[in-house]
């Protein structure tokens, strides 16, 4: 029952970021790239790519369970530069949401992506 519990939390979450908040940066790149929060003062185009990596790239991981631990942390390290710098003189309510992705996410970084993860699949055949 654990591992039917991790595989829904990282589908589900996996998907929520990728559909919900990657797909739609995808799509706005153009118009993001000279508007996006700017954090770490890397410039908001490298910023918006790092954004992107992290909401399409590792999300697609995730929801396969490839390299679940290790793609969970730049989307952890997302939600917590959203919750506690980008989103810092903002209200509770929109810190939370940024925290209510962080734990799943640290949470898969604790426990990797389960029996039913591709991850799984591919130790067992080594």
């Amino acid at each position: 029952m654990q591992d039917i519990g991790i595989l829904i939390l990282r589908v589900c979450t996996g998907a929520f970021m990728l559909f919900g908040h990657g797909i739609g940066k995808v799509e706005k790149f153009g118009q993001l790239t000279s508007s996006f929060p700017d954090p770490m003062a890397l410039g908001p185009k490298a910023s918006l790519i790092l954004a992107i990596f992290a909401e399409v790239v590792c999300s697609t991981l995730l929801i396969l369970g490839l390299k679940t631990r290790f793609v969970a942390v730049p989307l952890l390290v997302t939600m917590l530069v959203a919750t506690f710098i980008v989103h810092a003189a903002d209200p509770w309510a929109k810190q939370e949401f940024a925290l209510l992705y962080a734990i799943p996410f640290a949470s898969l970084v604790l426990m990797g992506g389960g029996r039913f993860s591709l991850d799984q699949l591919i130790n067992k055949r080594t």
